[in-house]
């Protein structure tokens, strides 16, 4: 069976002036139709890079991006591109911009557009659809800006399902939102994967993508490992990944991962008012 996309050998380097700045180099990485998988690595290991190249906001500087070629056309008509849903990281939202919920979602039809510059009955059908399907139709007129960070996230998702992704790309989804609501939005994510959506995201919680998602990708400039999470979070894998000393504990049948505390005391970090230090 065929990659839905594929990274063969994938590069990327920024060029600042004389300066290259080498941000991805020998990626490969592929994903299949109806997978569900989490990049993790640290701040600066090219997670958001290595997502526009998949969504093709980027273009790579070595190797070879290519998507399933046995989509063949029916009937001699040309092959249809790959449409991806992709939903940004919340903190790079403009929340003051004056906007609703559901003109917000109708975003996602405009590329569905030919001739007309308005929506159609359909658009609207599909709009009462997501909305009601995402638990948010009572907030269909409200502004974004008055929503919580979980309202905000379904927003989001909504507005990349109406426009019928063959695969929906999300930049750290559970950012900036508490602990219930990140795993509300992973259960809704691992929902929609049940039903056949493929899915990739990047995540800082590693706790969260052990118990969530069912395949990891660790990137640090390069993939690192990839796999299944008990295959994948080792300590081995983790302190190549994140330069740092991991811990992963294994107890039934949960991961916990987290980063190992430094071997300072109490008395080396409160200073002692006795001895002036």
């Amino acid at each position: 069976m065929h990659p839905l996309i594929e990274l063969r050998n994938v590069a990327f380097t920024y060029h600042l002036g004389r300066n290259s700045v080498p941000i991805l180099q020998h990626v490969d990485l592929h994903l299949h139709a109806g997978q569900f998988a989490a990049v993790v690595g640290p701040s600066g290991a090219g997670k958001t890079t290595l997502l526009k190249l998949v969504l093709g906001m980027l273009h790579p500087t070595g190797g070879v991006i290519t998507t399933d070629p046995t989509r063949i056309p029916i009937s001699g008509e040309k092959i249809r591109p790959l449409r991806m849903g992709y939903i940004p990281q919340l903190e790079t939202v403009d929340w003051n911009f004056p906007v609703t919920v559901e003109q917000v979602v109708l975003m996602g039809r405009t590329r569905q557009y030919s001739l007309w510059p308005w929506h159609s009955k359909q658009d609207y059908a599909m709009l009462a659809q997501v909305l009601t399907e995402m638990e948010i139709a009572h907030l269909a007129k409200r502004h974004i800006r008055e929503l919580s960070g979980g309202q905000q996230q379904r927003v989001f998702l909504a507005r990349a399902l109406i426009a019928e992704p063959d695969l929906l790309v999300l930049d750290e989804p559970t950012s900036g939102v508490d602990m219930r609501t990140a795993q509300n939005v992973l259960h809704v994510l691992a929902d929609l994967n049940k039903r056949g959506m493929t899915i990739l995201m990047t995540t800082h919680d590693l706790n969260l993508a052990a118990a969530h998602v069912p395949w990891i990708v660790c990137l640090n400039k390069q993939v690192i490992a990839q796999g299944k999470p008990e295959a994948v979070f080792t300590t081995e894998n983790l302190n190549q990944t994140y330069q740092s000393d991991m811990l992963v504990i294994r107890q039934d049948g949960m991961l916990i991962i987290q980063q190992k505390p430094h071997g300072h005391t109490y008395h080396d970090l409160v200073p002692n008012p006795v001895l002036g230090h």
